[in-house]
Protein backbone atom coordinates (compact mmCIF):
# COMPACT_ATOMS: atom_id res chain seq x y z
CA UNK A 1 0.00 0.00 0.00
CA UNK A 2 1.46 3.59 -0.73
CA UNK A 3 2.77 5.89 2.19
CA UNK A 4 0.71 8.76 2.98
CA UNK A 5 2.97 11.74 3.21
CA UNK A 6 1.14 14.73 5.55
CA UNK A 7 2.97 18.44 5.34
CA UNK A 8 2.02 20.52 7.19
CA UNK A 9 3.17 24.31 7.91
CA UNK A 10 4.22 23.27 11.57
CA UNK A 11 4.92 19.21 12.76
CA UNK A 12 2.91 19.80 15.99
CA UNK A 13 4.56 18.23 19.14
CA UNK A 14 1.44 15.85 19.88
CA UNK A 15 1.40 13.41 22.26
CA UNK A 16 -1.40 11.51 23.48
CA UNK A 17 -3.21 13.49 26.15
CA UNK A 18 -0.83 16.44 26.12
CA UNK A 19 -2.07 20.38 25.35
CA UNK A 20 -4.90 20.62 23.49
CA UNK A 21 -3.75 21.09 19.77
CA UNK A 22 -5.49 22.70 16.77
CA UNK A 23 -8.08 21.47 14.42
CA UNK A 24 -5.26 20.70 11.76
CA UNK A 25 -2.82 18.64 14.06
CA UNK A 26 -5.95 16.16 15.83
CA UNK A 27 -7.27 15.67 12.73
CA UNK A 28 -3.98 15.37 10.81
CA UNK A 29 -2.10 13.02 13.46
CA UNK A 30 -5.37 11.17 14.37
CA UNK A 31 -5.40 10.04 10.31
CA UNK A 32 -1.82 9.40 9.93
CA UNK A 33 -1.87 7.00 13.01
CA UNK A 34 -4.35 4.29 11.17
CA UNK A 35 -2.36 4.92 7.58
CA UNK A 36 1.29 5.27 8.61
CA UNK A 37 3.47 7.15 6.90
CA UNK A 38 5.31 10.48 7.07
CA UNK A 39 4.70 13.93 8.97
CA UNK A 40 6.97 16.48 7.46
CA UNK A 41 6.64 20.03 7.84
CA UNK A 42 8.77 23.38 9.86
CA UNK A 43 9.73 21.97 13.83
CA UNK A 44 8.97 25.30 15.51
CA UNK A 45 12.39 26.39 15.78
CA UNK A 46 13.94 29.54 14.80
CA UNK A 47 17.35 29.29 13.76
CA UNK A 48 19.82 32.99 15.07
CA UNK A 49 22.54 31.25 12.99
CA UNK A 50 23.61 27.85 10.71
CA UNK A 51 21.99 26.06 7.83
CA UNK A 52 18.83 24.19 9.10
CA UNK A 53 19.13 20.64 9.76
CA UNK A 54 16.65 18.12 8.63
CA UNK A 55 15.56 15.54 11.60
CA UNK A 56 13.60 12.50 11.22
CA UNK A 57 12.40 10.47 13.99
CA UNK A 58 10.20 7.47 14.33
CA UNK A 59 6.83 6.82 16.51
CA UNK A 60 4.98 4.44 15.81
CA UNK A 61 4.43 4.04 12.95
CA UNK A 62 4.70 7.44 11.61
CA UNK A 63 7.99 9.08 10.99
CA UNK A 64 8.26 12.99 11.70
CA UNK A 65 11.00 14.82 9.42
CA UNK A 66 11.23 18.36 10.69
CA UNK A 67 13.34 21.36 9.88
CA UNK A 68 14.19 24.40 11.28
CA UNK A 69 13.65 28.47 9.61
CA UNK A 70 15.81 30.98 9.95
CA UNK A 71 14.26 34.43 11.33
CA UNK A 72 14.48 35.96 8.15
CA UNK A 73 12.31 32.88 6.05
CA UNK A 74 10.08 32.91 9.44
CA UNK A 75 9.50 36.82 9.52
CA UNK A 76 8.80 36.54 5.53
CA UNK A 77 7.32 33.69 5.23
CA UNK A 78 5.15 33.16 8.37
CA UNK A 79 4.53 36.35 9.96
CA UNK A 80 4.65 38.11 6.64
CA UNK A 81 2.74 36.25 3.81
CA UNK A 82 1.03 34.04 5.66
CA UNK A 83 -0.26 35.73 8.31
CA UNK A 84 -0.44 39.64 7.92
CA UNK A 85 -1.71 38.95 4.71
CA UNK A 86 -3.39 35.14 3.99
CA UNK A 87 -4.94 35.09 7.56
CA UNK A 88 -7.05 38.27 7.21
CA UNK A 89 -7.84 37.82 3.78
CA UNK A 90 -9.18 34.23 4.40
CA UNK A 91 -11.02 34.98 7.47
CA UNK A 92 -12.80 38.06 5.31
CA UNK A 93 -10.44 40.85 7.10
CA UNK A 94 -8.88 42.81 4.67
CA UNK A 95 -9.17 46.01 6.81
CA UNK A 96 -6.40 44.00 8.52
CA UNK A 97 -4.47 42.78 5.59
CA UNK A 98 -1.35 44.36 5.41
CA UNK A 99 1.42 43.27 1.97
CA UNK A 100 4.67 43.57 1.41
CA UNK A 101 6.17 41.84 -1.55
CA UNK A 102 9.41 41.17 -0.33
CA UNK A 103 7.33 38.34 2.02
CA UNK A 104 5.27 37.23 -0.73
CA UNK A 105 8.64 36.87 -2.07
CA UNK A 106 10.27 35.39 1.02
CA UNK A 107 6.63 33.05 0.73
CA UNK A 108 7.60 31.55 -2.00
CA UNK A 109 11.17 31.01 -1.54
CA UNK A 110 10.45 28.83 1.60
CA UNK A 111 7.69 26.51 -0.08
CA UNK A 112 10.48 26.16 -2.75
CA UNK A 113 12.92 25.33 0.22
CA UNK A 114 10.62 22.93 2.06
CA UNK A 115 9.73 20.91 -1.20
CA UNK A 116 13.23 20.11 -2.49
CA UNK A 117 14.31 19.05 1.39
CA UNK A 118 11.07 16.61 1.06
CA UNK A 119 12.26 15.25 -2.52
CA UNK A 120 15.23 12.92 -1.30
CA UNK A 121 12.65 11.35 1.00
CA UNK A 122 9.58 10.46 -1.09
CA UNK A 123 9.42 7.39 -3.19
CA UNK A 124 7.74 6.93 -6.29
CA UNK A 125 4.34 5.11 -5.16
CA UNK A 126 3.41 7.89 -2.20
CA UNK A 127 0.72 10.08 -2.28
CA UNK A 128 1.56 13.61 -0.59
CA UNK A 129 -1.31 15.53 1.30
CA UNK A 130 -0.69 18.87 1.86
CA UNK A 131 -2.04 21.22 4.55
CA UNK A 132 -3.52 24.90 4.40
CA UNK A 133 -2.89 28.39 3.68
CA UNK A 134 1.09 28.66 4.14
CA UNK A 135 2.12 25.74 1.44
CA UNK A 136 -0.44 26.81 -1.64
CA UNK A 137 2.72 27.20 -3.56
CA UNK A 138 4.03 23.46 -2.50
CA UNK A 139 2.62 21.44 -5.17
CA UNK A 140 3.97 23.82 -8.20
CA UNK A 141 7.73 24.01 -6.35
CA UNK A 142 7.32 20.03 -6.40
CA UNK A 143 6.22 19.76 -10.42
CA UNK A 144 9.07 22.23 -10.87
CA UNK A 145 11.64 19.78 -9.10
CA UNK A 146 10.03 16.72 -11.22
CA UNK A 147 7.63 15.13 -8.34
CA UNK A 148 5.43 12.85 -10.18
CA UNK A 149 3.48 12.01 -7.52
CA UNK A 150 -0.14 12.45 -6.26
CA UNK A 151 -0.40 15.80 -4.50
CA UNK A 152 -3.45 16.85 -2.40
CA UNK A 153 -4.56 19.98 -0.85
CA UNK A 154 -6.64 20.51 2.25
CA UNK A 155 -7.56 24.19 3.06
CA UNK A 156 -8.07 24.41 7.20
CA UNK A 157 -9.36 28.28 6.77
CA UNK A 158 -12.71 29.55 4.98
CA UNK A 159 -11.98 30.05 1.03
CA UNK A 160 -13.25 33.59 0.91
CA UNK A 161 -15.24 34.97 -1.75
CA UNK A 162 -13.72 36.14 -4.99
CA UNK A 163 -13.76 39.71 -4.01
CA UNK A 164 -12.14 39.12 -1.23
CA UNK A 165 -9.31 36.85 -2.15
CA UNK A 166 -8.60 39.46 -5.16
CA UNK A 167 -7.75 42.08 -2.99
CA UNK A 168 -4.36 40.11 -2.39
CA UNK A 169 -2.26 41.61 -5.17
CA UNK A 170 -0.80 38.07 -5.81
CA UNK A 171 -4.12 36.28 -5.95
CA UNK A 172 -3.87 34.55 -9.25
CA UNK A 173 -0.65 33.49 -9.05
CA UNK A 174 -1.93 31.81 -5.73
CA UNK A 175 -5.11 29.83 -7.37
CA UNK A 176 -2.45 29.09 -10.28
CA UNK A 177 -0.48 27.13 -7.97
CA UNK A 178 -3.46 25.89 -6.55
CA UNK A 179 -4.13 24.37 -9.79
CA UNK A 180 -0.85 22.33 -9.69
CA UNK A 181 -1.93 19.64 -7.31
CA UNK A 182 -4.39 17.17 -8.09
CA UNK A 183 -7.40 17.32 -5.97
CA UNK A 184 -7.98 20.38 -3.62
CA UNK A 185 -9.81 19.72 -0.91
CA UNK A 186 -12.20 22.51 1.54
CA UNK A 187 -14.20 22.40 4.29
CA UNK A 188 -17.99 23.22 3.24
CA UNK A 189 -19.92 24.05 0.57
CA UNK A 190 -20.08 27.65 0.65
CA UNK A 191 -16.27 27.70 0.84
CA UNK A 192 -16.71 25.37 -2.34
CA UNK A 193 -19.17 27.72 -4.31
CA UNK A 194 -15.93 30.81 -3.39
CA UNK A 195 -13.48 29.12 -4.85
CA UNK A 196 -15.89 27.94 -7.73
CA UNK A 197 -16.60 31.38 -8.43
CA UNK A 198 -12.96 32.34 -8.43
CA UNK A 199 -11.98 29.95 -11.04
CA UNK A 200 -15.18 30.71 -13.62
CA UNK A 201 -15.42 34.27 -13.06
CA UNK A 202 -11.53 35.52 -12.26
CA UNK A 203 -9.15 32.73 -14.01
CA UNK A 204 -12.01 31.61 -17.25
CA UNK A 205 -11.87 28.16 -16.16
CA UNK A 206 -14.65 25.74 -16.23
CA UNK A 207 -15.87 23.57 -13.17
CA UNK A 208 -18.10 20.37 -14.28
CA UNK A 209 -20.80 19.37 -12.00
CA UNK A 210 -18.87 16.63 -10.57
CA UNK A 211 -15.86 18.73 -9.32
CA UNK A 212 -13.51 18.83 -12.46
CA UNK A 213 -11.58 21.74 -12.92
CA UNK A 214 -9.97 23.05 -16.19
CA UNK A 215 -7.61 26.30 -15.23
CA UNK A 216 -4.65 27.71 -16.34
CA UNK A 217 -4.03 24.48 -18.62
CA UNK A 218 -4.27 22.07 -16.03
CA UNK A 219 -7.01 19.48 -14.52
CA UNK A 220 -7.87 18.71 -11.36
CA UNK A 221 -10.66 17.75 -8.56
CA UNK A 222 -12.01 19.78 -5.98
CA UNK A 223 -14.51 19.31 -3.09
CA UNK A 224 -16.05 20.11 0.43
CA UNK A 225 -14.52 17.46 2.44
CA UNK A 226 -15.60 18.49 6.28
CA UNK A 227 -13.59 17.74 8.84
CA UNK A 228 -14.59 15.67 11.82
CA UNK A 229 -13.35 14.37 15.25
CA UNK A 230 -13.94 10.79 17.50
CA UNK A 231 -16.56 11.69 19.48
CA UNK A 232 -16.42 8.62 21.62
CA UNK A 233 -12.89 9.47 22.31
CA UNK A 234 -13.86 12.95 23.33
CA UNK A 235 -16.53 11.32 25.45
CA UNK A 236 -14.12 8.84 27.02
CA UNK A 237 -11.42 12.10 27.48
CA UNK A 238 -14.36 14.16 29.54
CA UNK A 239 -14.43 10.83 31.73
CA UNK A 240 -11.07 10.33 32.67
CA UNK A 241 -10.03 14.30 32.98
CA UNK A 242 -13.05 14.85 35.55
CA UNK A 243 -10.81 13.34 38.19
CA UNK A 244 -8.18 16.06 37.51
CA UNK A 245 -7.48 18.21 40.59
CA UNK A 246 -8.21 21.41 38.45
CA UNK A 247 -11.53 20.06 37.56
CA UNK A 248 -12.49 19.64 40.65
CA UNK A 249 -11.20 23.24 41.99
CA UNK A 250 -13.25 24.71 39.26
CA UNK A 251 -16.50 22.72 40.33
CA UNK A 252 -16.02 23.79 44.15
CA UNK A 253 -15.74 27.53 43.21
CA UNK A 254 -18.83 26.92 40.90
CA UNK A 255 -20.96 25.51 43.63
CA UNK A 256 -24.60 25.58 41.91
CA UNK A 257 -23.78 28.08 39.15
CA UNK A 258 -23.87 27.37 35.27
CA UNK A 259 -20.89 27.45 33.50
CA UNK A 260 -20.75 28.95 29.87
CA UNK A 261 -17.75 28.28 27.95
CA UNK A 262 -15.78 29.35 25.03
CA UNK A 263 -12.05 28.19 24.18
CA UNK A 264 -10.28 29.52 21.30
CA UNK A 265 -7.04 30.68 20.16
CA UNK A 266 -6.35 34.64 21.05
CA UNK A 267 -7.35 35.30 17.57
CA UNK A 268 -9.47 38.36 16.22
CA UNK A 269 -11.29 35.99 13.50
CA UNK A 270 -12.67 34.10 16.83
CA UNK A 271 -14.81 37.26 17.98
CA UNK A 272 -14.31 37.34 21.52
CA UNK A 273 -14.58 40.38 22.22
CA UNK A 274 -18.32 40.40 20.85
CA UNK A 275 -18.87 37.32 22.88
CA UNK A 276 -17.84 39.27 26.60
CA UNK A 277 -20.43 41.71 25.16
CA UNK A 278 -22.94 40.09 23.97
CA UNK A 279 -22.81 37.98 27.67
CA UNK A 280 -22.77 41.39 29.05
CA UNK A 281 -26.04 42.04 27.43
CA UNK A 282 -27.37 39.11 29.18
CA UNK A 283 -26.61 40.36 32.37
CA UNK A 284 -28.47 43.41 31.37
CA UNK A 285 -31.73 42.44 30.18
CA UNK A 286 -31.27 39.23 31.87
CA UNK A 287 -31.16 40.44 35.45
CA UNK A 288 -32.36 36.89 37.04
CA UNK A 289 -29.18 34.76 35.64
CA UNK A 290 -26.85 37.48 37.06
CA UNK A 291 -25.24 35.20 39.98
CA UNK A 292 -26.20 32.12 38.42
CA UNK A 293 -24.09 32.15 35.68
CA UNK A 294 -20.37 32.01 34.83
CA UNK A 295 -18.98 32.85 31.65
CA UNK A 296 -15.38 31.20 31.35
CA UNK A 297 -13.01 32.07 28.73
CA UNK A 298 -9.98 30.13 27.70
CA UNK A 299 -7.66 31.43 25.13
CA UNK A 300 -4.35 30.24 24.71
CA UNK A 301 -1.86 32.23 23.45
CA UNK A 302 -0.96 32.32 19.57
CA UNK A 303 1.09 34.66 17.06
CA UNK A 304 2.23 36.38 20.21
CA UNK A 305 4.70 38.45 18.00
CA UNK A 306 2.43 39.99 16.01
CA UNK A 307 1.40 43.57 17.30
CA UNK A 308 -2.37 42.74 16.29
CA UNK A 309 -3.16 40.09 18.63
CA UNK A 310 -1.16 41.92 21.42
CA UNK A 311 -3.35 44.79 21.36
CA UNK A 312 -6.03 42.43 21.41
CA UNK A 313 -5.18 40.89 24.10
CA UNK A 314 -4.99 44.12 25.91
CA UNK A 315 -8.65 44.51 24.81
CA UNK A 316 -9.72 41.69 26.66
CA UNK A 317 -8.77 41.77 29.70
CA UNK A 318 -9.54 45.86 30.00
CA UNK A 319 -13.32 44.59 28.38
CA UNK A 320 -13.41 41.17 31.17
CA UNK A 321 -12.09 43.67 34.12
CA UNK A 322 -14.88 46.11 33.10
CA UNK A 323 -17.66 43.43 33.27
CA UNK A 324 -16.68 42.24 36.15
CA UNK A 325 -16.62 45.91 38.02
CA UNK A 326 -19.77 46.74 36.77
CA UNK A 327 -21.49 43.23 37.59
CA UNK A 328 -19.55 41.43 40.25
CA UNK A 329 -20.15 40.66 43.50
CA UNK A 330 -17.79 39.57 46.75
CA UNK A 331 -18.85 36.30 46.34
CA UNK A 332 -19.45 36.36 42.33
CA UNK A 333 -17.03 36.95 39.06
CA UNK A 334 -19.28 36.73 36.07
CA UNK A 335 -16.34 36.50 33.65
CA UNK A 336 -13.28 34.20 34.19
CA UNK A 337 -10.58 34.73 31.52
CA UNK A 338 -7.82 32.16 31.13
CA UNK A 339 -4.72 33.08 28.84
CA UNK A 340 -2.99 29.71 29.19
CA UNK A 341 -3.31 25.88 27.43
CA UNK A 342 -5.14 23.18 29.41
CA UNK A 343 -4.75 19.38 28.33
CA UNK A 344 -7.46 17.57 26.21
CA UNK A 345 -8.51 15.85 29.01
CA UNK A 346 -9.26 18.70 31.36
CA UNK A 347 -10.68 20.44 28.50
CA UNK A 348 -13.27 17.92 27.68
CA UNK A 349 -14.01 17.48 31.28
CA UNK A 350 -14.93 21.30 31.52
CA UNK A 351 -16.66 20.90 28.34
CA UNK A 352 -18.96 18.42 30.32
CA UNK A 353 -19.76 20.24 33.13
CA UNK A 354 -20.72 23.20 31.04
CA UNK A 355 -24.65 24.35 30.64
CA UNK A 356 -23.49 26.36 27.42
CA UNK A 357 -20.94 25.76 24.92
CA UNK A 358 -20.34 29.54 23.57
CA UNK A 359 -18.77 28.95 20.11
CA UNK A 360 -18.87 32.42 18.10
CA UNK A 361 -16.50 32.97 15.81
CA UNK A 362 -16.88 35.56 13.13
CA UNK A 363 -15.40 33.29 10.54
CA UNK A 364 -14.00 30.03 10.67
CA UNK A 365 -12.99 27.23 8.60
CA UNK A 366 -14.98 24.88 10.32
CA UNK A 367 -14.61 24.32 14.66
CA UNK A 368 -13.56 21.42 16.24
CA UNK A 369 -14.57 22.85 19.69
CA UNK A 370 -17.85 23.39 18.78
CA UNK A 371 -17.97 19.53 17.63
CA UNK A 372 -15.78 18.47 20.52
CA UNK A 373 -18.50 20.41 23.56
CA UNK A 374 -21.15 18.37 22.41
CA UNK A 375 -19.17 14.98 22.00
CA UNK A 376 -17.96 15.56 26.06
CA UNK A 377 -21.46 16.23 26.95
CA UNK A 378 -23.27 13.93 29.53
CA UNK A 379 -26.00 12.21 27.63
CA UNK A 380 -28.79 12.33 29.80
CA UNK A 381 -28.25 16.05 30.73
CA UNK A 382 -26.62 17.63 27.90
CA UNK A 383 -25.66 20.96 27.52
CA UNK A 384 -26.59 23.49 24.99
CA UNK A 385 -24.06 24.33 22.05
CA UNK A 386 -25.02 28.56 20.95
CA UNK A 387 -22.91 29.03 17.70
CA UNK A 388 -21.82 31.28 15.07
CA UNK A 389 -23.52 30.71 11.66
CA UNK A 390 -20.29 31.58 10.21
CA UNK A 391 -18.25 28.43 11.52
CA UNK A 392 -17.87 25.74 9.35
CA UNK A 393 -19.67 23.59 12.32
CA UNK A 394 -22.90 25.05 11.56
CA UNK A 395 -23.38 23.63 8.21
CA UNK A 396 -23.83 20.53 9.91
CA UNK A 397 -24.85 21.04 13.48
CA UNK A 398 -28.37 21.33 12.98
CA UNK A 399 -28.63 21.08 16.92
CA UNK A 400 -27.32 23.74 17.95
CA UNK A 401 -28.05 27.45 18.89
CA UNK A 402 -27.14 29.25 15.56
CA UNK A 403 -26.70 33.16 15.75
CA UNK A 404 -24.99 36.23 14.03
CA UNK A 405 -22.26 37.35 16.18
CA UNK A 406 -22.44 40.63 15.25
CA UNK A 407 -26.38 40.79 16.75
CA UNK A 408 -25.62 41.49 20.27
CA UNK A 409 -28.62 41.22 21.24
CA UNK A 410 -29.36 38.18 19.41
CA UNK A 411 -26.63 36.38 21.07
CA UNK A 412 -27.82 37.07 24.68
CA UNK A 413 -31.29 35.83 23.58
CA UNK A 414 -29.69 32.62 22.72
CA UNK A 415 -27.85 32.33 25.72
CA UNK A 416 -30.97 32.95 27.81
CA UNK A 417 -32.48 30.43 25.95
CA UNK A 418 -29.62 27.88 26.22
CA UNK A 419 -29.17 28.54 30.30
CA UNK A 420 -33.48 27.80 30.10
CA UNK A 421 -34.45 25.17 28.10
CA UNK A 422 -35.76 22.18 29.04
CA UNK A 423 -33.74 18.73 29.25
CA UNK A 424 -36.07 16.87 26.46
CA UNK A 425 -35.03 19.42 23.82
CA UNK A 426 -31.73 19.27 25.32
CA UNK A 427 -31.24 15.62 24.93
CA UNK A 428 -32.98 15.76 21.44
CA UNK A 429 -30.63 18.24 20.05
CA UNK A 430 -27.88 16.08 21.24
CA UNK A 431 -28.66 13.13 19.95
CA UNK A 432 -29.43 14.68 16.46
CA UNK A 433 -25.54 16.03 16.34
CA UNK A 434 -23.88 12.87 17.88
CA UNK A 435 -25.11 10.74 15.55
CA UNK A 436 -23.82 13.58 12.98
CA UNK A 437 -20.48 13.48 14.38
CA UNK A 438 -20.44 9.51 14.57
CA UNK A 439 -21.09 9.58 10.96
CA UNK A 440 -18.86 11.89 9.82
CA UNK A 441 -15.93 11.73 12.13
CA UNK A 442 -12.49 12.12 11.04
CA UNK A 443 -11.55 8.86 9.70
CA UNK A 444 -15.09 9.72 7.38
CA UNK A 445 -13.20 13.18 6.20
CA UNK A 446 -9.84 11.23 5.58
CA UNK A 447 -10.95 8.49 3.56
CA UNK A 448 -13.46 10.57 1.30
CA UNK A 449 -10.09 12.97 0.53
CA UNK A 450 -7.98 10.33 0.16
CA UNK A 451 -10.01 8.02 -2.31
CA UNK A 452 -10.41 11.40 -4.50
CA UNK A 453 -6.76 11.52 -4.39
CA UNK A 454 -5.97 8.12 -5.27
CA UNK A 455 -9.00 8.40 -7.90
CA UNK A 456 -10.96 5.79 -6.75
CA UNK A 457 -13.77 8.22 -6.02
CA UNK A 458 -15.25 9.72 -9.53
CA UNK A 459 -17.76 11.25 -9.28
CA UNK A 460 -17.16 12.80 -5.88
CA UNK A 461 -19.39 11.70 -2.70
CA UNK A 462 -22.59 13.84 -2.33
CA UNK A 463 -21.19 15.33 0.42
CA UNK A 464 -17.48 16.83 -1.09
CA UNK A 465 -19.62 17.69 -4.17
CA UNK A 466 -22.09 20.12 -2.17
CA UNK A 467 -21.78 23.43 -3.70
CA UNK A 468 -20.53 22.54 -7.21
CA UNK A 469 -22.63 23.92 -9.90
CA UNK A 470 -22.88 22.40 -13.94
Amino acid sequence: MARLIIVSNRVAPISEGGPAAGGLAVGVYDALKETGGMWFGWSGEILGAGQPMLTVTQRGPVTFATIGLTRRDYDQYYRGFSNATLWPTLHYRSDLTEYDRSDFDGYRRVNAWLAARLVPLLEPDDIVWVHDYHLIPFAEALRLAGVRNRLGFFLHTPFPAAQVLTTVPPHAELVRALTCYDVVGVQTAPDLRALVDYIVCEAGGTVTHDGRVDAFGRTLQIGAFPIGIYPDEIASLAASGSEDDVVHAMRDTMGARKLIISVDRLDYSKGLLERFRAFETLLEHSPAQRQQVTFMQIAPPTRADLHAYQAMRSKLESEAGRINGRFGELHWTPIRYIHRQYDRAVLASVFRAAAVGYVTPLRDGMNLVAKEYVAAQDPDDPGVLVLSRFAGAAQQMHGALIVNPIDRVGMAEALDRALSMPRDERRSRYRDMMKMLRDENVSVWRDDFLRALRGEAWPLPETARAGLTD
